[in-house]
């Protein structure tokens, strides 16, 4: 898989605050980095520095070939950027803005107005040309920013919170179209929304405290939660020793009772991650409870973004 994004060792002070302190992963052509962290933990400091908005206090970032540092116009020439409040010029309406941004990416006549076209229609823009930026939804400025990073067809792109502001149908569109640019791009989504994760990514990072502290599919880092392997078992009628019987197996840690969307039932938690349904499907068997329901829990990404992130006690 070609990197097309590496960044090495970057750190970034401000002061004596360090916002990011020796950062290092690649991104390669046909991925979708979930960048994860809580507010504060240098995400969108990482993304401004990697697009050239922010100088490194050390370290680097490469773009397809191209070092930020040693050759930024280069790099930039790869990137599309979407940062965080989506600013644009506010008494321009979007087609006006659109077309700047075609003129200053160095594309006019017919080649700029078939870019902007895409880029519209990609974003469901076409209600809302002709109005002042200045007056329009967030969510709709958002798709203003997001057409604008699209517009070049860049091989890179760089979305911090993307779907920020954007109403349900409107986060899947975006979402949809994240999943189709994928295959040819690389891509960094900067987020705190999980469902993020399961929607668009192919693997994720969780930065905290401006370091990075874990970087895995979606699946290995939901193998690192508690619920990894537990069984949500509910049972229909009368099985007073249920939990007791239930905590008797070689395999199970803990059960605890569970009240949510479901209903009532018994969430039992394996030990060291182990597959445990088998032994508890044989129990209810022998034991001859009345069953409502049995599912395996893959894992919760919750469960391991807040013990990664949590401050230290």
């Amino acid at each position: 898989m070609d990197a097309m994004i590496e960044v090495r060792h970057l750190t970034r002070r401000f002061g004596p605050v360090t916002a990011v302190s020796d950062v290092s992963f690649t991104v390669g052509r046909g991925e979708v980095l979930g960048f994860l962290g809580p507010n504060g933990a240098g995400k969108s400091t990482t993304m401004k520095v990697i697009t050239g908005f922010l100088a490194p206090t050390s370290g680097t970032a490469v773009v397809c070939g191209a070092d930020i540092v040693a050759d930024p116009i280069a790099a930039k020439r790869h990137i599309g950027y979407l940062p965080e409040g989506a600013p644009a010029y506010p008494d321009m309406t979007p087609h006006s803005f659109l077309h700047f941004i075609a003129r200053i990416r160095g594309f006019d006549g017919a080649d700029a107005q078939k870019r902007i076209d895409l880029a519209v229609k990609r974003t469901a823009l076409g209600g809302v040309l002709a109005q002042p930026i200045d007056t329009l939804s967030k969510g709709f400025k958002r798709r203003v920013g997001l057409a604008q990073a699209l517009l070049h067809d860049p091989d890179v792109l760089i979305l911090d919170e993307p779907t920020d502001g954007l109403d349900p149908n409107q986060k899947h569109e975006v979402r949809t179209l994240i999943t189709e640019l994928a295959p040819s791009k690389a891509i960094i989504i900067s987020t705190h929304i999980l469902e993020e994760v399961d929607a668009v990514c192919t693997r994720a990072t969780i930065i905290a405290h401006g370091r990075l502290l874990a970087d895995g599919t979606p699946a290995e880092l939901e193998a690192r939660s508690r619920h990894h392997n537990a069984v949500r078992l509910a049972i229909s009628g009368e099985a007073p020793d249920a939990a007791t019987a239930l905590l008797r197996l070689p395999g199970v840690s803990s059960v605890e009772p569970v009240e949510d969307d479901e209903g009532a039932g018994l969430m039992i938690f394996p030990r060291d991650g182990h597959a445990i349904v088998s032994e508890v499907t044989d129990l209810v068997r022998t034991a001859g409870w009345p069953i409502a329901g049995m599912r395996v829990e893959r894992g919760r990404l919750d469960d391991v973004f807040r013990a990664i992130t949590a401050p230290a006690a």
